[in-house]
């Protein structure tokens, strides 16, 4: 199933929709501002929490934490000595990592793991913005089958990278 993150642009706190293709809303990602790290809440549309992205602070590698209920779900993290190639992985509470590779800072990547693919990012079918596609493989019969986690996963991925984002729209304009 394709969900449609939709960011604003210059908007305290990082708040936006994650709607589903036929324009409706399904989740929102409330981004906490003024917080010594990085925080967002996955919410329904309703308000009610699903899930917590939050950066974890005096690592080596840069990672956030992605929590249900205070409890561990999973931690997307950078990839140790790989200079050649952008990776991140995702390690689950329950067992097992999924890979994420591709060209993250442009958001053209995928999430997979030894059963396949989990998700396909992708910016290149949107002319607007700060909007990208999350094309969910809900069909499987594990935990890559939660949306909300994938969807989670993206956000993060968006963090870890917004540095390096940042540095190569500065180069582009010197």
């Amino acid at each position: 199933m394709k969900y449609l993150v939709r960011e604003r642009i210059f908007d305290i706190g990082d708040d936006f929709w994650v709607t589903d293709e036929e324009d409706n809303r399904i989740y929102w990602v409330d981004g906490k501002a003024m917080r010594l790290r990085t925080t967002f809440q996955l919410k329904t549309p309703d308000g009610e929490p699903l899930l917590e992205i939050k950066e974890k602070l005096l690592h080596i590698r840069d990672q956030m934490r992605i929590t249900r209920d205070d409890e561990l779900v999973a931690t997307v993290r950078e990839r140790m000595f790989n200079p050649i190639k952008e990776k991140l992985i995702v390690e689950l509470a329950a067992g097992g990592e999924w890979e994420v590779h591709g060209d993250l800072l442009g958001k053209e990547y995928v999430i997979s793991d030894e059963q396949g693919t989990v998700a396909h990012i992708s910016k290149k079918w949107f002319r607007v913005r700060d909007t990208y596609a999350v094309d969910a493989n809900t069909h499987r019969p594990d935990i890559a089958a939660d949306p909300a986690l994938v969807i989670a996963v993206a956000v993060a991925v968006d963090s870890l990278t917004e540095d390096g984002r940042e540095e190569e729209e500065e180069e582009e304009q010197d």
